[in-house]
């Protein structure tokens, strides 16, 4: 479906357009919370079921990009990322705005299903996960300095996923249709591989990011009423955060595969959980900001190795998309569970049990690293002495894992005596094992 030279820029639109409603989180969730007539506990509700029908989008659309067709599939997902946040953004009938989430939700995971697909068939998708983050980081800040200017109300963060859904349209003509050589080829009972690796990234991502999103999800109401900020000022502190998680990103992008996966996966993880703690635990700018700051500059660049791991697993992009996937399961869980933990806790008991629970995941998520690190992650790849190299070589080339030729057993060594005269042996190709020259012609 997709080539390894495929421009790189749809799927990063693409990325930018599925991820950029988890990154509004906050404000989404808080202006639910102000603009309707909901409870802070029902407008984490509502974030979680948006955030839950984007991850059901990806479990259900993971095997299907194929078959579908990644243009056709991308400007479905957009119609009702546009269809479904706009109306959450017109209207405030309530049950029209939970219809609008969930139906804009769908839209979200299945363009962040296409974009995962192709990034995972590139030559570097760590590369192109970390322009897609850039990407988003950058459209998530500016929004977030432009809302608080824009008047009370729920309307404008889902207002403007909806346009970036929109604007983002014309870029799916460079994507590629299904072909009928596409749908011959397709392998329909291929194995996932890496079986026991993928999962276990899978569950644990899925509690990473629930950790993550719990905290995410009350940030705005950390700042506005324990740190006792406006909301000009959290704003401030969010588009600041994402402008370091900017600067986080591009260091990712510059660093590569120079620190491997394990240490920014482990070292990065349990410095997040650090830093929630402290952003939890706010009662001032200075606490709140440094904390939100140093988080959101680790956070991307710890899930840009993550989502280059999965997608490393599988050239068909399988894990990559079932892994975001669990990624958004937590992230949807976020907002409900951070609601209740800061109702019945308090936002800094919460903060503390948020990076135990990060801590006590660092181990298994950093073992996936490692097991995955220093041998290439090919599906069916040789195991022979002496393939390994060649294996390793043709990968960093970019040759495609499933066209590499599989290396037959080795023949054993026959001994050719040197003092020999040089006499030419007729050669039966049809006898079942080798003929032995007698030293006469004709023999």
């Amino acid at each position: 479906m997709f080539a390894r030279t495929t421009m790189p820029w749809p799927l990063v639109a693409l990325f930018t357009a599925g991820y950029v409603a988890p990154y509004l989180l906050p404000t989404t969730v808080g202006r639910l919370d102000s603009g309707l007539p909901l409870s802070a506990t029902q407008a984490g509700a509502i974030g979680s079921a948006l955030l839950l029908s984007s991850a059901s989008a990806g479990f259900v659309l993971a095997s299907r990009v194929e078959r579908i067709g990644a243009r056709a599939l991308a400007r479905f997902g957009l119609t009702l990322a546009v269809l479904g946040y706009g109306t959450a953004a017109l209207t405030s009938s309530v049950p029209a705005v939970v219809a609008g989430a969930v139906l804009g939700g769908f839209g979200s995971g299945t363009a962040t299903t296409v974009a995962a697909t192709g990034i995972a068939a590139q030559r570097d998708p760590h590369r192109i996960t970390t322009l897609g983050l850039l990407s988003v980081s950058a459209l998530a800040g500016t929004v977030y300095l432009t809302v608080p200017h824009l008047g009370p109300g729920h309307g404008q963060p889902p207002a403007a996923i909806a346009l970036t859904a929109l604007a983002v349209w014309p870029v799916t003509g460079r994507l590629p249709e299904r072909t009928a050589t596409t749908h011959q080829v397709r392998r329909p009972r291929d194995p996932l591989p890496h079986l026991r690796a993928g999962l276990v990234l899978a569950a644990t991502l899925l509690c990473w990011s629930l950790a993550q999103n719990s905290l995410w999800g009350v940030s705005g109401r950390i700042g506005l009423t324990q740190a006792h900020l406006s909301e000009a000022t959290v704003g401030a502190v969010f588009a600041v955060a994402l402008g370091a998680g900017l600067l986080g990103v591009l260091g990712a992008g510059a660093l590569g595969p120079r620190l491997g996966r394990a240490l920014p996966v482990g070292v990065g993880t349990a410095l997040i959980a650090g830093c929630i703690a402290l952003s939890a635990s706010a009662t001032d700018l200075t606490g709140f900001a440094t904390g939100e700051i140093a988080w959101n500059t680790l956070y991307p660049i710890v899930l840009s190795y993550v989502l280059g791991l999965a997608a490393s697993l599988d050239p068909r992009g399988r894990w990559a998309v079932l892994v975001g996937s669990a990624s958004s399961l937590g992230t949807a869980a976020g907002p409900l569970a951070g609601s209740l933990l800061s109702a019945q806790a308090g936002f800094p008991t919460m903060g503390v049990i948020l990076a135990l629970g990060l801590l006590v995941i660092t181990l298994p998520m950093t073992a996936v690293a490692l097991h995955t690190s220093g041998r290439p992650l090919l599906s069916r790849a040789v195991r022979r002495r002496g393939g390994t190299p060649a294996v390793v070589v043709a990968a960093s080339t970019g040759t495609p894992a499933d066209a590499l030729a599989q290396v037959a057993p080795e023949q054993p060594v026959v001994e050719i005596p040197i003092d020999a005269p040089a006499v030419p042996a007729r050669q039966d190709y049809g006898t079942a094992g080798p003929r032995q020259a007698s030293g006469t012609p004709g023999a």
